[in-house]
């Protein structure tokens, strides 16, 4: 017996790396030593810093996997992945430097890994975060036909006096809403099940969204605040905090950002929720409670400014295609949760 009657086929895994070069290469920033097939990625730090610090994450893309598989549509699967680590590391004014994925399945299925690649691909190029390699693990009898897995792992770096980590933050701080595109990667546990309870599947097109359906809508990619976000910081927009707003939604990433005694008072009705968030709701009977706390309900990132830069702040994001809205200010409070005003 050999490796390839074990049901791993070396040879296919070496082509598989061959396919990807050329997009994998072109994401490279000028700080990157070598090329891929190294043992480790070698990545000189960039030039200018006083203190550098690195700033690093992980993430996964969670259950929306499911859909895509059921869908086998995975090119925007890779863009997920990305936006997951590099908007993580970003709440903390670090600029994203490179990026590692890991993807893991039980039969290589080169097209289908391609294009998870492709999407990687494409949101290391928006994020000018160099893709400094990865992993491809093939598991017989660990994953179903068809089904993989994917993990990345983000590097970033930021001036040691630039580090926002809850301490510029101040009390009457307004926070800014920056939205999202969809449901992004959290929450899918509870999509999946709202939609087996009622017996649909990921054609289905609810009215309410336009034609378009769930599956097509499902899958819209997390939107990457990388270069909006750093842009704003380097043109001097003064923010003192940050937070993604990814699984546990608004309650439990903006207390994520504070500083001690202090707590965010958001206005109800502030911000656009999007269609999707409204089918969910209505179709699964979730309480207004559990999707605050399950979804992202159209906010994907916050930007907490002081109260003079609020509409600089909305006209800079709003400039850039990317709708901003003013939906509360940070408080006194010793418990560090968002409270909700109407």
């Amino acid at each position: 017996m050999d490796y390839r009657q074990a049901g791993v086929d070396v040879e296919a895994g070496r082509h598989f790396v061959e396919q990807i070069r050329q997009g994998v290469e072109s994401t490279f920033r000028p700080e990157v030593i070598g090329g891929l097939g190294g043992f480790g990625g070698l990545f000189e730090l960039p030039s200018g810093y006083q203190q550098p610090v690195l700033v690093s994450g992980t993430d996964g893309v969670g259950t929306k996997l499911k859909i895509a598989q059921a869908m086998n549509r995975h090119d925007s699967i890779g863009i997920d992945l990305v936006a997951m680590c590099v908007n993580d590391v970003l709440t903390s004014g670090a600029e994203p430097l490179f990026f590692l994925d890991y993807l893991a399945t039980g039969k290589l299925e080169p097209q289908q890994l391609a294009e998870v690649v492709a999407g990687i691909v494409t949101g290391c190029r928006q994020s000018n975060c160099a893709l400094l390699g990865g992993e491809t693990a093939e598991m017989p009898g660990f994953y179903g036909a068809g089904e993989y897995d994917v993990a990345g792992f983000c590097v970033g770096i930021v001036e040691k006096s630039k580090i926002l980590n809850g301490s510029q933050v101040q009390v009457g701080d307004r926070a800014i809403a920056l939205a999202s595109q969809g449901v992004h990667s959290n929450g899918f546990s509870l999509v999946r099940k709202i939609v087996e309870s009622q017996g649909l599947n990921w054609q289905h097109c609810p009215t309410l969204l336009g034609g378009q359906s769930l599956g097509e809508v499902l899958l819209t990619p997390t939107r990457l605040y990388v270069q909006p976000i750093l842009e704003a910081l380097r043109s001097g927009l003064e923010i003192h905090g940050m937070a993604h707003i990814t699984g546990g939604g608004l309650p439990e990433n903006l207390p994520r950002c504070l500083g001690q005694g202090q707590a965010i008072a958001l206005r109800e009705g502030s911000w656009e929720i999007l269609p999707i968030f409204q089918w969910l709701a209505q179709t699964g009977q979730v309480s207004a409670g559990a999707m605050l706390e399950t979804f992202n309900m159209g906010v994907g990132f916050v930007v907490l400014v002081p109260p003079d830069a609020v509409q600089i702040s909305l006209d800079w994001f709003s400039g850039r295609d990317l709708a901003a809205y003013e939906i509360g200010e940070v408080i006194v409070s010793d418990r560090n949760l968002v409270f909700y005003v109407s």
